[in-house]
């Protein structure tokens, strides 16, 4: 009997022979991960007694949700996140405006294929991209993680989603994503471990398959997987070489690459050819247009066609789905030139540093910048509404986030739209939602 995914990434984690779906297993990850709600989970922690977290090497932690802090009490909670990982120890932790956690552990090659990474973070599911078991957590289960090191999971059944053909003139894998979830709906993947094959997959470059995991957080699915390929093997290994060298001073970076590279590949799963499904979907990646996600369920999706037209008043590009440095180029590319839409704000937040960086030296930021853009610090940003870009009740926004149910901007009385990042942009030069070939 063949084996999906979950199962052999689960059994390696609970060091067994193998596992099947509805198991439960106590599964150790490699890496547990939280981020501004560090502090209340260090305050379960010492509720139950404890005072020593058990694996401070495996724990990562960004400050990345409300950043700068735009209250005295998230003020506080930094603080007290500051405190509480040079206390035990904990070496990768990442200081405000470094980015968004999924983005920077993505770029400090802190996540390797067949591992398994719980998050205190419903978007945990992104590390897919890089052929990684990642699942959410609450924050009582990561308290327990820091305490044990493990945590007992169920495997969950698999789903395999078979794209075939190409995608489209300006369709992207956000768009891919939304018909998807517009398809079988926003719990049709529940609990289970979503498997992506196919040419159209595999064709995809790294920056558009790392939104695909991210959004199946929206399907409701405890993980999502792609197949690993040589360009993933590559990203990591380079990486992951360039960072040990500068902790411990090597010479020969290229070595170091081809070295770490090797244990990649070799830590990589793949399921077998007859491991047993729950369900296999065929896509037509032909056939996909340009989806819009309407309010206010991200299952609520139409064509853009069938919306065109209608008036926004902000829109924003970023978040961990779409606020990587090809996000920001496609805007540009889009927006040079002209200028964002009298009543229209666009708002821009680079998922990471590195991104802004990148950005600023491709000249990206400096053309979004003349057309009438503001930007934030990198972080999560008006995508939770906290702050940073919070809605006016009645107003409408076109983001490239994740999520569009009511108040999820901080504004339970105006509407979200989900788009692409070229959409986004072509939205704000018009002022309305508008299709970017249009504009080409």
């Amino acid at each position: 009997m063949g084996y999906t995914f979950a199962e052999k990434a689960l059994a390696r984690a609970a060091n067994l022979p193998f596992v099947v779906a509805g198991q439960v297993v106590d599964a150790k990850p490699d890496v547990a991960l939280s981020h501004d709600n560090t502090a209340p989970i260090a305050r379960i922690f010492r509720a139950i007694g404890l005072e020593k977290v058990a694996i401070p090497d495996r724990m990562c932690v960004t400050l990345d949700h409300a950043v700068p802090p735009p209250t005295p009490k998230h003020a506080q909670n930094h603080a007290e996140t500051r405190a509480f990982v040079a206390e035990q120890g904990v070496k990768n932790f990442f200081e405000v405006g470094r980015g968004i956690c999924h983005q920077v552990l993505s770029e400090e090659a802190l996540v390797l294929p067949g591992q398994l990474i719980l998050g205190a973070d419903s978007h945990t599911t992104h590390y897919g991209w890089l052929g990684a078991f990642g699942a959410g957590v609450g924050r009582t289960e990561m308290a327990a993680i820091w305490a044990t090191g493990e945590l007992w999971l169920r495997v969950p059944e698999s789903m395999k989603v078979i794209v075939n053909g190409r995608l489209g003139r300006g369709v992207t894998a956000k768009d891919l994503c939304l018909h998807l979830i517009g398809l079988l709906g926003a719990d049709g993947g529940l609990y289970q471990s979503i498997e992506f094959h196919g040419p159209a997959i595999a064709a995809l470059p790294l920056h558009e398959r790392m939104v695909i995991p991210n959004m199946m957080a929206e399907f409701g699915a405890k993980n999502a997987y792609l197949p690993p390929d040589e360009a993933v093997f590559d990203y990591l290994a380079e990486r992951r070489a360039r960072r040990l060298n500068a902790e411990r001073g090597m010479r020969n970076v290229e070595l170091e690459i081809n070295s770490q590279k090797s244990t990649i590949k070799n830590l990589a799963l793949y399921p077998d050819e007859d491991a047993t499904y729950a369900s296999t979907h065929m896509i037509n990646a032909d056939e996909i247009e340009l989806k819009i996600a309407c309010p206010h369920t991200v299952d609520h999706v139409k064509s853009l066609r069938e919306v065109a037209g209608t008036p926004i008043q902000q829109a924003f590009l970023g978040t961990c789905t779409n606020g990587r440095l090809e996000d920001l180029a496609a805007a540009a590319d889009i927006i040079k030139g002209k200028r964002v839409a009298a009543g229209t704000r666009l708002l821009v937040i680079p998922a990471s540093s590195e991104v802004y960086l990148d950005a600023l030296k491709a000249g990206y930021v400096q053309t979004l910048l003349e057309a009438g853009a503001v930007f934030g610090t990198p972080g999560c940003g008006p995508c939770m509404g906290v702050h940073m870009g919070v809605l006016a009740p009645g107003e409408a926004c076109i983001s490239t986030a994740n999520r569009n149910f009511k108040g999820r901007m901080g504004q339970p009385e105006a509407d979200i739209y989900l788009a692409s990042p070229a959409v986004v942009a072509a939205s704000a030069v018009k002022g309305v939602i508008a299709d970017p070939r249009d504009l080409e």
